[in-house]
């Protein structure tokens, strides 16, 4: 770490951080987004079962509000089972968006890393021309300013793509997966409408 500060320069500790928040955000929703933990397997199937058997209970909506972002929409849903099917569409709507802008945490600093890392990476190269142009004197250029001036440029440039291109790659794919998540989310509790209303049968 030391040698690659001493080689690139002091430009090279914004992307430094950059590259840490942005590993901290990637392995942070890596665990949040996943299926299981979002949509678990089974879990409409398990609160109709309860609902036929035991009814909409407190309890009921209580454990689902604390359990998983599906089960959180499932909740409003059940919390409005005596309303019209309209307005326990809109409860669910609701209850959706608000999950969805959960998921989506932190993911705009993450596209914002991915952005402005080759941004970062310019500016040190920035600052390495600037060495090398600042090293002239009247008796000639100094060869260990110049290979320092040459060393910031390029370790800047390099890294700051290293660290962009993870980022969008990452970026995209949790987009993608939440998108993916969310149209899962919004199928199954239509269907506890449809299921809890009598207009379709499990």
């Amino acid at each position: 770490m030391l040698h690659l500060i001493e080689a690139a320069g002091w430009p090279i500790v914004l992307l430094l951080v950059a590259s840490v928040v942005g590993l901290a955000i990637i392995l942070e929703r890596l665990i949040v987004l996943r299926a299981a933990r979002v949509v678990p397997r089974g879990l409409l199937q398990q609160v109709l079962t309860e609902v036929q058997t035991q009814g909409v209970s407190a309890s009921l909506i209580e454990t689902l509000e604390n359990g998983p972002p599906l089960g959180r929409i499932l909740a409003a849903g059940l919390r409005n089972q005596q309303a019209t099917r309209e307005a326990m569409k809109d409860a669910i709507e609701e209850a959706g968006r608000a999950v969805v802008v959960e998921l989506e945490r932190s993911l705009s600093m993450l596209g914002t890393i991915a952005t402005i890392s080759p941004l970062l990476g310019l500016f040190g190269t920035v600052v390495g021309m600037i060495i090398l142009f600042g090293s002239e004197t009247p008796t000639g250029s100094s060869p260990a300013v110049l290979a320092q001036g040459i060393s910031v440029a390029l370790y800047n440039t390099a890294y700051g793509l290293v660290v962009a291109v993870p980022s969008m790659i990452f970026y995209r794919m949790f987009r993608a997966r939440i998108d993916v998540l969310a149209v899962e989310m919004e199928q199954q509790a239509l269907k506890l409408v449809e299921l809890l209303q009598g207009q379709r049968r499990s």
